[in-house]
């Protein structure tokens, strides 16, 4: 009753955001807000950063609820619909969705703690900052890592990776797609191929934190067993929420462990079957969700699947270009050594000679843009960084990348800065 309530009432008259009360079985709307309300967002500086980024207006009214049980009837079926989507982003059909309260780092504690057992070993390919982070949070649950470090601004080789798994069988080998410090993308299709022929039992783990929903990606194609990734970056969702999705193999290691989980919010034993209950469209209790961001992830998923993937794909790697294209022509050098290694979702950039960090920001600022600065500990102070993906790469009508553009030329110019 309350899914066909859903599905039809917005055929029939121009609202959104319903509240389903239950008296004696029958079930009424109890809240009602017009789609005016989201019509427009308020002036604010233009978020142009590797995540957060920009978020669609009915993504952020779907945020505006009232106070709503977790397990109400009108939240359940939701949040089940929203674990079905994400396959649909993950372009997995078995692939386990897990959806939790935290931040993309969580991820990594779920990896660690759940499928990596004390003294087995696991390989972290390293591209940059958060591969330094991931060697830590595997650490701290007694994983013997090995890294293959690249040098800043390249990305690990498929030689580098099968010299590396010749020498020694690892339970775990991560990826990280687009390390959001350095803007390099890793080849995660041709790492995976290497390893399912190399070493068959290996578990792939990719951090796709800054890649999910912008780049390429095939969960079941490429044989993956967990991609990991946050709401605040190409799915178009304020921050807050863990998304995780585990194949079936992996789902089979962490049931056929033989030390407990070390951990107790991460730990999937008690999340699988808060999943299994919500997608059956059943609440189950572990810790409470944050409704109000599944709504909006929940919108956010139906936008993103809308289209076909390969069409939001290209997408980005238009916008990207573009976004390139421009800076080249001022004569600015970007820190991945080439495009092929260059994420689509993101650009790092040096500093030209002469300009200040601080001058940079602080001008771009002023034309209501905002952009981040370094990140990558070695050379933080010698480069910035600008995201373009969700809305600003999917909408152009919003003209993001042309204001992000003129905000970068003009400051460049003010500073003092001519260019080739």
């Amino acid at each position: 009753m309350i899914i066909a309530l859903q599905r039809q009432l917005p055929k029939l008259i121009n609202f959104r955001h319903f509240s389903y009360v239950n008296k004696n079985n029958k079930y009424f709307i109890q809240t009602i807000r017009p789609f005016s309300i989201m019509s427009s967002q308020k002036d604010h500086k233009l978020c142009m950063i590797p995540g957060p980024v920009e978020f669609h207006e009915d993504v952020l009214t779907s945020m505006s609820t009232l106070a709503t049980s977790h397990v109400s009837p009108a939240f359940i079926p939701v949040f089940g619909e929203s674990i079905q989507l994400l396959r649909k982003v993950f372009l997995t059909e078995k692939g386990q969705p897990f959806v939790v309260s935290g931040s993309g780092t969580l991820g990594w504690d779920m990896v660690s703690s759940n499928l990596v057992e004390p003294g087995e070993d696991a390989l972290v390919l390293n591209t940059g900052y958060f591969g330094d982070s991931f060697s830590e949070c595997l650490k701290v649950y007694g994983a013997k890592v090995t890294q293959v470090k690249s040098e800043i601004g390249e990305r690990t080789t498929i030689q580098e990776v099968s010299d590396a798994i010749s020498d020694k069988s690892y339970k775990i080998i991560t990826i990280t797609h687009v390390d959001t410090s350095t803007g390099v993308l890793a080849d995660v299709k041709g790492i995976s191929e290497v390893v399912k022929k190399q070493s068959p039992n290996t578990l792939i783990i990719v951090d796709g934190v800054c890649s999910v929903g912008c780049e390429e990606l095939r969960f079941d194609e490429w044989g993956i067993d967990v991609v990991l990734t946050a709401s605040q970056k190409a799915l178009g969702v304020p921050p807050g929420l863990s998304i995780l999705v585990a194949s079936e193999r992996a789902i089979e290691v962490f049931k056929n462990r033989k030390t407990p989980i070390p951990s107790y919010y991460a730990s999937w034993a008690h999340w699988l079957p808060i999943m299994n209950a919500y997608e059956s469209r059943k609440g189950m209790y572990f810790a409470t969700p944050p409704v109000q961001l599944i709504y909006a992830l929940n919108t956010s998923l139906k936008q993103i699947t809308s289209i076909p993937l390969e069409t939001r794909f290209e997408q980005h790697k238009k916008a990207s270009n573009r976004i390139k294209d421009a800076l080249d022509s001022l004569g600015l050098n970007f820190l991945p050594k080439n495009r092929e290694a260059a994420a689509n979702g993101m650009t790092a950039i040096y500093y030209p000679e002469g300009i200040q960090p601080a001058d940079l920001l602080q001008k771009v600022a002023s034309h209501n843009v905002v952009i981040a600065g370094g990140l990558h500990r070695a050379i933080a102070t010698k480069y910035f960084r600008v995201g373009h993906m969700g809305i600003s790469a999917t909408e152009p009508e919003r003209k993001h990348l042309d204001t992000v553009i003129s905000a970068l030329t003009d400051s460049l110019k003010e500073l003092g800065y001519s260019g080739k």
